[in-house]
């Protein structure tokens, strides 16, 4: 298993935990922790035992965005890390799923300051839990900076415009209950249990079939800027195949052996 000094890696069953390890920054980004985030996605998708991935935060905070002395050069030890990014100048727009999707679902667990980079993360996720205590922010503008992360693309189409913008032009923070009634997360627990509910809804991926899982995450994505004329043709071409796999065969089996049985009890 991979990871670095600011990523750490483990496996819960079949779910791949990536936990952002920089507890004393709030988990701000740095290099090493961008190398050990790409490595996770890429890691997650080579292993077929892995059916999910669970993306947090160490001691209290998901991510308080890029570490800004990093920004402007400093802080970035680590000759084998800087071999990586001149190797590859992408790397750390893959790491952050800008130019990288994974292909299981990721599913983000926040708690404390997801903010600014933090932020930008999590709009690659696909399921999100946060803690009652998470705030949520793009403080770009504040610093005079840009989310060139991906948030003017992205947030507009996964949250109400009006609400995208707001977050854009103010730079305010959101509290937890806030971010989840604009829509940017799914589900508020309370402080402390973020991880616990990620895990319990990565376990409900698990038991699915992973290829049919697979498919439809591919297939959501895919469509989403399409005509629904052209996203029904690709839904039906990204999904038929799914019905001749063995996973779908051994679920029609499964389906009808309990539903026999449910029968013979009536």
């Amino acid at each position: 298993m991979g990871g670095t000094e600011h990523l750490t890696v483990r496996r819960e069953g079949a779910t791949l935990v990536l936990t952002l390890n920089r507890p004393e920054a709030k988990n701000a980004l740095s290099l090493p922790m961008l190398v050990g985030l790409y490595d996770g996605w890429v890691e997650a998708d080579a292993d077929d035992a892995v059916r999910s991935i669970v993306l947090t935060g160490a001691g209290g905070s998901f991510c308080a965005g890029m570490d800004l002395k990093a920004l402007a050069g400093k802080g970035m030890d680590g000759q084998e890390y800087r071999d990586r990014l001149t190797a590859d100048p992408d790397l750390h727009w893959k790491a952050m799923l800008r130019h990288h999707r994974p292909r299981k679902p990721v599913i983000a667990a926040v708690e404390g300051y997801c903010v600014a980079g933090g932020t930008e993360i999590l709009q690659g996720t696909d399921i999100r839990v946060a803690g009652e205590s998470a705030t949520f922010g793009l403080f770009e503008v504040k610093r005079g900076l840009f989310p060139i992360g991906g948030s003017t693309v992205r947030l507009q189409r996964q949250i109400p415009r009006t609400h995208a913008l707001e977050m854009l032009l103010t730079g305010r923070p959101y509290s937890a209950r806030e971010a989840a009634d604009i829509g940017l997360v799914g589900h508020v627990v309370p402080e402390g249990s973020a991880l616990d509910r990620a895990l319990e809804i990565a376990e409900l991926v698990n038991s699915c079939g992973p290829l049919a899982v697979e498919a439809v995450k591919a297939s959501v994505y895919e469509t989403a800027e399409l005509t629904e004329t052209e996203g029904l043709a690709a839904e039906l071409k990204r999904g038929w195949p799914i019905f001749d796999t063995a996973d779908a065969k051994e679920g029609a089996r499964a389906f009808a052996e309990k539903r026999a049985a449910v029968y013979k009890r009536a």
